[in-house]
This record gives C-alpha cells, sequence and structure tokens, in this order.
C-alpha cells in the first residue's frame, strides 16, 4: 500500500463527512415519512366523517 500524502487523507476525510450527512439527511426524511404515514389513515377519516356529517345534515 502506498503512503497518503496529507492532501489525499484530507480529500477522504471531507468525502466520509459528506456521506454522513447524506445519511443523516436521509434518515431525517425515513423518519418524517414515517411519521406521516401514521397520521395519513386519521386524516382520511376525519374528512370522510365530517362528509358524513355533512351530506346527513343536507336530508335532515
Amino acid at each position: 500500500m502506498q503512503d497518503m500524502n496529507p492532501l489525499e487523507i484530507e480529500h477522504i476525510h471531507a468525502n466520509i463527512s459528506k456521506l454522513i450527512a447524506e445519511s443523516m439527511k436521509l434518515q431525517a426524511e425515513a423518519l418524517k415519512m414515517n411519521r406521516e404515514r401514521v397520521w395519513y389513515p386519521a386524516v382520511l377519516l376525519i374528512g370522510a366523517l365530517g362528509a358524513g356529517a355533512a351530506i346527513a345534515k343536507l336530508f335532515t
């Protein structure tokens, strides 16, 4: 294995930092999507109940 000069080592460290940052961003996006996925059925149910109540009020 060849010895690396300080510039090459710094470049590798920069790439590692970039990959860590990208990984953290993807993890945050996945967490956000999971939270939204949990609430989506509740929002649909509330909307359907509201629409049903509005229709029932029209017929009464």
